[in-house]
């Protein structure tokens, strides 16, 4: 594999695979502690409604999907900040309504000849300059916020009521986790497709779960194993000719197995 990184799409790959990777693992742990697993899924389904106005309308497809998950995030927010417990209804309504504005935009779109199958399941090797910027832009945002308000993004994921009560301002770091998840899943859509994102978010944290003693912790080690997870899928991708996103949650499936196997046999 070594010879292939002479070649910018290889190096586009790697890099995208480092960035995406660390930008899930610290998200991805949020999205655990606050079990909003099926939001994370909720939300890379609706940005296939983002995926269809772009086609139609002819934006960039990053542009599009950005904007759909961002709106769909706000919309859950102000849906379910005082409602948590009905969260699985709405989120499954906005799953639903966002996929089929999606399909009809691309079914209205003259000439359509876009590659479908590229945001099912991911496309790492056609990153471009301009998908890096974006991703190093939105890993850089995330590490901002998780550094100066960590002790609120804490406070909020393990008890909100108890946040409020110490003077958090609850609603505000609510819907910050949830734009910056809609966020990551887009850029992790590039990497692994809408259909196995649920799988890049929550893998490695669970490992990482089991290994660390903070939230802090876990996030970080969570970005280290999804980079270890997403180079060793890159790698079987390029030698063997396989889809990239699928080739990476295949590896990530089989060393969580292993991971169990080894911890049930101590």
């Amino acid at each position: 594999m070594i010879e292939a990184l002479q070649f910018e799409f290889m190096q586009h790959a790697l890099l995208a695979g480092l960035l995406v990777s660390f930008a899930a693992g610290i998200i991805g742990s949020l999205i655990v502690v606050n079990r909003m697993v099926f939001l994370a899924g909720g939300i890379a389904h609706t940005s296939y409604g983002g995926i269809g106005l772009a086609v139609y309308f002819g934006l960039p497809i990053f542009l599009g999907a950005s904007f759909f998950a961002v709106g769909a995030a706000l919309l859950i927010a102000g849906l379910t900040l005082k409602k948590r417990h009905r969260m699985d209804t709405f989120i499954g309504l906005i799953w639903a309504v966002g996929m089929a504005i999606g399909v009809i935009f691309v079914d209205l779109t003259p000439g359509y000849n876009v590659d479908l199958m590229s945001y099912l399941f991911g496309s790492i090797l056609a990153v471009s300059s301009e998908d890096l910027y974006f991703m190093g832009a939105l890993l850089s945002l995330i590490l901002l916020v998780v550094t100066f308000c960590y002790r609120d993004i804490l406070a909020v994921s393990y008890d909100s009521e108890y946040a409020g009560l110490r003077g958090v301002n609850v609603r505000f770091f609510y819907t910050l986790i949830l734009i910056l998840s809609a966020l990551t899943v887009v850029i992790a859509i590039k990497v692994v497709g809408l259909i196995l994102v649920i799988a890049m978010l929550t893998i490695p944290v669970y490992i990482a779960e089991k290994l660390s003693s903070s939230l802090f912790s876990m996030m970080f080690l969570s970005g280290a194993i999804a980079t270890l997870f997403t180079l060793t899928g890159l790698w079987f991708s390029y030698t063997y000719d396989l889809t990239s996103g699928a080739s990476i949650i295949i590896v990530s499936a089989v060393s969580l197995g292993a991971f169990l196997l080894f911890r049930k046999g101590k």
